[in-house]
């Protein structure tokens, strides 16, 4: 581990967090890492920082205090060292394990497409981990806001963020076009037109295996009933089609004890119901269409069943299945109406890359908007908490923005480490805070008899409210 990054020397009086045997070990005084952000970044991470002190030193009663780090991205490294990235700052992440950071500018041009995607590609952090519930007072478009509760797990790595594009007219992008057109799809009447931009998707098993696993274990450990699979499978079929079918893999062969599908719970559920049904009777109920199917599709429905009763019927039947995790998959764009029209029946979501950036943003719409969406970026011992919304440069540095991402982040980021008093200190105080209708303007013009505090404000609100 180095002693200086970016040319600045470590706490003297912290010491780093370590990972080991699959855990982080925290020191009472760790050192973490933290990016202001650009923009608004800057108000909003010095109210978040008095926040996270407060809570820390109250719950500890002054035992543990964190020793933060600036490293630097985004506009002020550019203005510093030439470069929106600096490689120390990667190390000082990478050595230092957990960080947190605010909004960072998307460079405009060439060179880094995103930092944000730069920083989970380049350590490695394949899991982004968005949890979405509402908190009592916060003002919502919808009827029933306290009726969605659900942790987001979107693979991170993969998908089209890969990044792996041509552009139009380019020789790699007319070079990739002749070899899909003239020997890929050779004989066929499928075409790419001659003038297409060209990206690729990539989505494979080990990324997928891994992020599901992630999902699943988060359940078990969390006491949530379900996980979702959310994918376009029945258009993409070999790519989030086969994220569907390697996420039911990991949970039927990597927890068989702990889990059940939702076809293996019709098809248990269904025998409880009436121990005299036979199989093809069973199969019936689970496949309504069975009957207008091929003889080879019959079968294979048949095999179902039977495979589920030989392999699961002792350990998952008479009404034990009900007690496992479920596991269950659900079309992309189905899922958009689902959270809103039964946003109980859901608890964890699954996804590819692409699909969780969409269905985060459109769930944190219900409960408040992205202004106190928190948001992870984790990998296997290594974390950014980051807030998830954008700089909003029009209206930085005038004290006005709601800090709730960044200070929600951070009480993901405390969880993780296993401060989990402090952590439960800022949501209950943030929650009374927002109850008392003292708020920042983006909830103040939505609510009736609200009094509007500045983000500085607003902070010390909370911190009283401790």
């Amino acid at each position: 581990m180095q002693s200086t990054y970016n040319g600045l020397e470590l706490p003297k009086n912290g010491q780093p967090i370590e990972y080991r045997n699959g855990k982080f070990e925290v020191p009472d005084h760790p050192i973490i890492p933290y990016i202001e952000g650009d923009g608004t970044g800057r108000d909003i991470w010095r109210a978040s920082q008095r926040v996270f002190d407060a809570a820390v030193e109250k719950a500890s009663s002054g035992r543990r205090a964190i020793r933060w780090f600036e490293i630097f991205a985004g506009e002020k490294a550019y203005r510093q060292f030439n470069t929106w990235l600096p490689d120390d700052s990667v190390a000082a992440a990478r050595d230092l394990r957990v960080s947190i950071k605010g909004p960072l500018t998307t460079p405009v041009g060439g060179g880094i497409r995103s930092l944000n995607v730069a920083l989970r590609q380049i350590l490695d952090l394949y899991a982004c981990v968005r949890p979405v519930k509402y908190y009592q007072g916060v003002p919502s478009p919808v009827k029933h806001p306290e009726k969605l509760d659900v942790v987001i797990f979107r693979e991170n790595t993969e998908d089209v963020y890969a990044g792996i594009e041509f552009k139009e007219g380019s020789e790699d992008a007319a070079r990739l076009i002749s070899f899909i057109n003239d020997d890929l799809l050779k004989g066929g009447k499928k075409k790419i037109r001659q003038d297409s931009g060209v990206g690729i998707k990539p989505i494979s098993i080990f990324g997928t295996k891994r992020l599901v696993r992630f999902a699943i274990k988060h359940a078990l450990e969390s006491g949530r009933k379900t996980v979702t699979l959310v994918h376009k499978g029945n258009i993409q079929k070999f790519t989030e089609g086969a994220f569907r079918e390697w996420g039911y893999e990991v949970a039927t062969q990597e927890f068989r004890e702990q889990t059940v599908t939702e076809r293996e719970s019709w098809i248990l559920g269904n025998l409880e119901t009436n121990p005299g049904l036979t199989v093809e009777q069973n199969a019936a109920l689970i496949e309504p269409g069975m009957d207008f199917g091929s003889p080879s599709f019959q079968a294979s429905v048949c095999n179902e069943v039977r495979e589920t009763l030989d392999t699961i019927g002792k350990s998952h039947g008479n009404g034990a299945w009900k007690s496992k995790v479920l596991i269950n998959d659900r079309i992309a764009d189905s899922i958009f109406q689902q959270i809103i029209i039964r946003p109980a029946d859901y608890s964890v979501l699954a996804s590819p890359n692409l699909n969780g950036d969409y269905i985060s943003d459109a769930a944190a719409a219900q409960v408040g908007g992205l202004g106190i969406a928190p948001g992870a970026n984790i990998g296997d011992g290594y974390a950014v908490f980051e807030a998830t919304h954008g700089t909003a440069p029009k209206y930085a540095d005038k004290d006005v923005i709601n800090p709730g991402s960044v200070i929600l982040s951070g009480v993901m980021m405390l969880e993780l480490i296993g401060w989990k008093k402090a952590a439960k200190l800022i949501e209950d105080s943030m929650e009374k805070t927002i109850q008392q209708k003292t708020v920042t303007y983006d909830f103040e013009r939505q609510l009736t008899g609200a009094s509007k505090v500045s983000t500085s404000e607003f902070a010390t609100r909370i911190i009283g409210n401790m």
